[in-house]
């Protein structure tokens, strides 16, 4: 027969290490229940990540100065992440619905992800000026020695001309038509598979700010609508620059 003394250390010994056993299940429930709720939040997080696809919806507006102009641009229309902030530049690429010219957001989603391969993005690059004169003020002195002079009709009284060989403008054609203002319309196109594989294949470019040089890129479908698509862009720009900073 075992002693009061002795039957108790056995009644209590079990007892005690029921209790710490239960208690590090509780311990471990807990985590597991914090771990599962900070999985399903970075889930949610990281799912609208890669729903976004690298866009943003966010309409912040940022100030971006490069060399002594300042952009103010909401970041929705910034194209790349790590762009998304003020501060001082090198260049700046923005990418704008047609013909709206707004940024991404829940409802314009499908026109930034090309949904059904739809092209109606304009992408446009804001960087230093580096020539003193844009692509129509290159046409005489320039493009003109390197193009074929017979070209074809286009939309809109554009005029195609094929690249000559020796010009190294491979795949390319220029784009030109009469416009206001004594010089004319210019633009760089794609020609080809290279054309058709594009988003945006016909490239031009234009001085803004104090000392910018503004390239914009469209889809070939627009081409037809040069004139209102140079006026939006050169307005959109307008819009983006503010007075230079003040040192």
């Amino acid at each position: 027969m075992q002693t009061g003394a002795a039957q108790a250390l056995q009644d209590g010994g079990p007892r005690v290490v029921r209790s710490g056993f239960l208690g590090r299940i509780a311990v471990v429930l807990g985590a597991l229940a914090a771990l599962s709720v900070g999985i399903s939040i970075a889930g949610k997080w990281a799912g609208r990540v890669i729903a976004m696809g690298g866009h943003t919806d966010d309409e912040t507006v940022r100030e971006i100065v490069i060399g002594n102009d300042v952009l103010a641009v909401p970041s929705n229309m910034i194209r790349f992440e790590a762009a998304r902030r003020s501060g001082a530049a090198s260049r700046l690429d923005l990418y704008l619905r047609w013909p709206q010219m707004d940024g991404y957001s829940h409802a314009t989603r499908d026109a930034f992800n090309h949904a059904d391969g739809e092209k109606g993005i304009v992408f446009v690059s804001f960087e230093p000026r580096m020539m003193s004169r844009d692509m129509s003020g290159r046409y005489e002195p320039i493009y003109r020695a390197l193009i074929e002079e017979e070209g074809r009709p286009g939309p809109a009284g554009l005029t195609v001309h094929r690249f000559s060989e020796k010009s190294g403008y491979v795949d390319e054609v220029l784009v030109v038509a009469e416009a206001e203002g004594g010089q004319p319309f210019v633009m760089r196109c794609l020609a080809g598979a290279a054309a058709r594989e594009s988003l945006a294949p016909c490239e031009r470019d234009i001085h803004v700010g104090d000392g910018l040089n503004l390239v914009y890129r469209m889809p070939a479908g627009l081409a037809g609508q040069w004139h209102e698509v140079e006026a939006k862009v050169r307005e959109a720009a307008a819009g983006f620059l503010k007075a230079a900073p003040r040192h």
